[in-house]
């Protein structure tokens, strides 16, 4: 019997550029092929781009580090023949006599010829498309085969306009890439083809019915027998696997055919929901399909983790946003806009993983698939329906010729010119996903070129169709969208809303009352449509989205004054796809990304109007660096602080203006929740390069402050202070947020002041109160600063927490300063010596540490009789949907979600404690605030060298950039893995702590 399944091929990979290499595909693939990487041939990263290829090589400058892009030589001047390559590997076969294999491509960029055994096949162009060659009559059963691949840029390469803009010569490629994602699968003589797995609810939620239809493809010559097995499974407390459904349906299929096959509905009763992140677990089943051919046994097998929820959005009434429910509840979004994860597509499981938990740490519940971006991956959404956020898919317009972006559906080879982002030609949760529409390449930016892009309508819809397919059996993906901040040509939105159309089941609100049986005899089964559950925007500022109507009404895209996110005029519209600011790192990515001439901070020149502009360094401005004034309208933030002195202290106080910007900008939307807005998409997340704007993390996997402001203000439960009415009415609303499904009561909050002598001049708490769903509510107005005697500086401290055991359900800290005033009373504070004491315990499992940790402000001795300075912070149940009443009051501990629950119990066996409890402490003799405390773990190194880079990235905390009361404690988890060899130290910084102290 033949190996069963599929290979991936990633690995053993050659690549030489074609006019070094003198022999033709057929003699590379028999008497000529490569042994070994010597020239011409190199050790090519797959997947990857060919850029990235070259970098690894050492036979171009790394890109993404200072100027060295500059150096790199671009497509448009090159020529197409300098970058095309070719790509060689080898692999092993075994087959049993009936069996069949197929060569599987799921994108190239842009098209190719494949030779194997020295047969050639010519794959067609398309970059968004996915290719399978039948290559059973090529392959070596059991033997080595030989695989040459010759991968050719796009017709057309363009350039960018020497004006710049947004649009170019509608085949504009400033950084042309190449990817190919490839692997074999064998098959005996059935095989399954894009299966669609839907699901229906009735009695609200209680009756739910799967609906399932697959292709299937005999590749005999005679009439295939099947029998066709669908498997239902779900994971049980103990890790064990509990079957749902099992179900056989006998199949006859004609020699050579390929068919449609529709499943017999599944029927559920009260089946785990699949809720977003912040409402509820995200509750997946594994759904396998599996087809058996009499006489040969079983052909093929399919599975895919499937959520079962729906998705409904509407146009609001009142905001006049777009209004998403999930399971029948309105979710508030709060989330930003992803661009990819890497610019020279190295993408991997883990590295997605790492992202996407990001996008969840940071409490956000959408992410935006950028139109500029790429079509993702299903790897990508794998973990997004892990961690629930929702997804939306932008249609990226685009020449389908030339790119701007590497935006290939699932590549693995790609070939690269100049890599440069520049922003508006810009280079978790819902996942909004776009097609290929944008003015950034596809000819319809400023300067127009070409009105009618893409150049190819009919290969557009083709791979658009595709595309569909191959994600839309992903619970988190919420929507489709034609394109960035334009629609598709007529022809091509005509077709994408015809074939994006609702299922007439999907357009009306969920029934309570009627059966399966009285609606589905009269529709035709939803898993039948290319999708059908999901809605179709033709683009991202029309029809509840900015104006509705197309008008460029997103962003701004600039720095604010924390109280203007508040304000009545800020934003008019109910949904903003688009508005960003401010992303600088810390000092330590600036290090390890520039040169020495790259590390010149800002200069802050004065203007005659009082205001202030940063003239930045050109690798900053190369960068895309924003600037944290914008003259006219915005003082420069960070000068709030005091002049900055050198990279660290800029980079430090950065960092506290992130934090201030994005938590005000989120609090901001949130304080109008139902009443002016329905959510807000931040510009935006991540960078896939070392840019210096709109980021949470940079592209070396650092937060930024602005992480953990947007982590604190996005909370499903989340007590908040109103700044415009602070600063300008000096009256203080303070805020409960409270976006889950379920009322709050018998909760209280507690109000202190604390000042820069250590002193709480201010103490007030108030109990009994009680929060309904899905609300904001001003619950009083405090008096301070209006109370005499006030501070030019203090700080602010909220707690919301359960009157029966003091479980903190939100806490958050400010810092202000009187208006008319600044923060530069802060500078000396800096040399405040406040004490600490931290107790830790590590567990090491293989290279995964887990470090658990308590910081205490030992400043001062705590009120025994209050049990709020603990911290002890409320944990939900995770075995169900959201619950207030189940909340409970626990440590704080970290909680990784884990793809098989049997797997993580049997490797949790081997998990150790490296030691007994630590403790370690930080001297100091007097009382405040110990202010802007941040870990970051570092390699302990002997042969460490001046200036390297020690950090160990990534790593996941509870908390960072935090703060505590004097007597106060806060519980802190890090998680991260360590490279084989490397002992991990964990170093405390803050404003208080700047020469760092070593915890462990």
């Amino acid at each position: 019997m033949g190996e069963m399944g599929k290979r991936k091929l990633d690995t053993g990979w050659f690549a030489a550029r074609s006019t070094e290499v003198k022999l033709t595909g057929v003699e590379l693939t028999t008497t000529h092929p490569p042994s070994s990487p010597d020239q011409p041939w190199m050790e090519a990263v797959v997947p990857g781009t060919v850029l990235a290829t070259l970098v690894k090589n050492n036979l171009v400058p790394d890109p993404f580090y200072g100027l060295e892009n500059e150096s790199i030589i671009d497509i448009a001047d090159s020529g197409r023949e300098y970058y095309t390559f070719w790509f060689f590997t080898t692999f092993h076969c075994k087959l049993s006599g009936n069996q069949h294999v197929d060569l599987n491509f799921r994108a190239i960029n842009y098209s190719a010829e494949v030779y194997l055994n020295g047969h050639k096949e010519v794959l067609p162009k398309g970059m968004f498309r996915r290719h399978s060659l039948d290559v059973t009559d090529i392959v070596h059963p059991d033997g080595e085969n030989l695989l040459a691949v010759l991968v050719y840029p796009p017709d057309h390469p363009g350039r960018i306009p020497p004006e710049g803009g947004q649009g170019g010569d509608h085949e504009f490629v400033r950084n042309l890439l190449f990817l190919i994602s490839m692997h074999y699968s064998s098959v005996q003589p059935m095989k399954i083809v894009d299966p669609h797995l839907v699901s229906s609810f009735f009695d609200n939620y209680k009756r739910v019915y799967l609906h399932a239809t697959t292709g299937l493809v005999n590749k005999s010559a005679r009439v295939a027998e099947c029998s066709l097995n669908v498997q239902v499974t779900t994971e049980v407390k103990g890790g064990f696997c509990l079957v749902e459904h099992l179900r056989t349906e006998h199949v006859s299929v004609p020699p050579g055919a390929s068919v449609q096959y529709t499943l017999p509905e599944l029927f559920f009763y009260k089946p785990h929901l699949w809720w977003p992140n912040g409402m509820g677990k995200q509750s997946l089943y594994n759904v396998e399909i599996g087809v058996e051919v009499k006489g040969f046994g079983e052909s093929d097998m399919w599975n895919h983790h499937f959520g079962f929820r729906k998705i409904e959005s509407e146009i609001d009434s009142v905001t006049g946003g777009r209004l998403f429910k999930v399971n029948g509840q309105p979710v508030f979004i709060r989330g930003g806009n992803w661009i990819l994860s890497d610019g020279l597509l190295r993408l991997s499981k883990k590295r997605y993983q790492t992202d996407i938990k990001f996008h969840s740490d940071m409490n956000f519940n959408m992410i935006r698939c950028w139109g500029g971006g790429l079509a993702e991956r299903p790897e990508f959404y794998h973990y997004c329906d892990i961690y629930g956020l929702l997804v939306s898919s932008l249609s990226l317009y685009i020449g389908l010729q030339t790119i701007k972006y590497p935006i290939e559906l699932e590549p693995l080879w790609r070939v690269a010119s100049n890599w440069q982002l520049s922003y508006r030609v810009y280079l978790q949760d819902f996942v909004w996903q776009e097609f290929w529409i944008t003015g950034d390449c596809d000819g319809r930016g400023i300067p127009i070129s070409n009105p009618d892009g893409p150049l190819d309508h009919e290969l557009f819809l083709l791979c658009a169709r595709d595309t569909v397919k191959l994600l839309r059996n992903h619970p988190s993906l919420a929507l489709w969208v034609g394109g960035n901040e334009q629609v598709p040509p007529e022809d091509i939105n005509t077709a994408l809303k015809d074939e994006l159309k609702l299922h007439p089941y999907f357009q009306i609100s969920t029934q309570s009352g009627n059966s399966q049986e009285d609606i589905f005899p009269l529709l035709d089964d939803p898993s039948q449509y290319l999708d059908g559950t999901r809605i179709y925007i033709q683009g991202s500022m029309w029809d509840g989205f900015a104006d509705g109507k197309g008008d460029f009404s997103d962003g701004p895209y600039e720095i604010q004054y924390p109280e203007s996110f508040f304000k009545d005029d800020f934003y008019k519209y109910g949904f903003n796809p688009e508005v960003g600011s401010v992303g600088m790192p810390v000092a330590a990515t600036i290090r390890a990304t520039m040169p020495p001439e790259g590390l010149q901070i800002p200069l802050f020149k004065k203007l005659s109007n009082g205001y202030v502009e940063e003239v930045p360094n050109p690798m900053w401005e190369y960068h895309k660096y924003i600037a944290y004034s914008k003259p006219g309208l915005v003082h420069d933030q960070i000068l709030l602080y005091g002049t900055p002195t050198d990279l660290d202290d800029f980079c430090l106080k950065a960092q506290l203006v992130n934090y201030v910007q994005y938590r005000a900008l989120l609090e901001g939307w949130t304080s109008r929740m139902w009443s002016k807005y329905t959510g807000v998409l931040i510009w935006k997340n991540q960078n896939p390069w070392t840019g210096l704007r709109g980021q949470f993390y940079d592209h070396l996997h650092d937060q930024t402050a602005g992480f953990y402001g947007c982590r604190s203000a996005a909370e499903p439960i989340h007590v908040q202070l109103n700044l415009a009415t602070y600063f300008v009415e000096v009256i203080c609303a303070i805020l409960v947020v409270n976006t889950t499904s379920d009322e709050l009561s018998n909760v209280a909050i507690e109000v202190s002041v604390w000042d820069l002598e250590g002193k709480c001049p201010y103490y007030k708490v108030f109990e009994n109160l009680s929060v309904p769903s899905k609300r904001t509510v001003p619950i009083f107005e405090m008096d301070y600063p209006k109370s005499k005697n006030q501070t030019p500086v203090y700080f602010l401290l909220l707690k919301l927490y359960n009157i029966s055991d003091y479980g903190i359900l939100s806490r958050n800290f400010y810092w202000f300063y009187l208006p008319g005033g600044d923060y530069k009373l802060l500078e000396p504070y800096r040399k405040k010596k406040v004490p600490l004491k931290i107790t830790s315990q590590v567990f090491i499992r293989g290279s995964a540490y887990e470090i658990r940790m308590h910081v205490r402000n030992t400043s001062k001795k705590p009120d025994s009789e209050n049990l709020l300075y603990k911290n002890r912070f409320i944990e939900r149940d995770s075995d169900g949907d959201f619950d207030v009443a189940s909340l409970e009051a626990v440590n704080s501990r970290i909680e990784e979600k884990k793809e098989g629950g049997l797997i993580r119990r049997i490797f949790s066996r081997f998990q150790h404690e490296a030691n007994a409890l630590r403790v370690a402490e930080v001297n100091g003799t007097e009382v405040g605030v110990a202010f802007f405390l941040h870990f970051s773990v570092h390699a302990s190194k002997p042969d460490h060298k001046e200036g390297e880079d020690t950090r160990i990235l990534p790593v996941h905390y509870s908390d960072n950039y935090f703060s505590l009361a004097p007597g106060e404690e806060m519980p802190i988890n890090l998680s991260f893995e360590v490279p084989p060899g490397v002992t991990p130290r964990v170093t405390l910084h803050g404003w208080n702590y700047h020469t760092g102290h070593t915890i462990l």
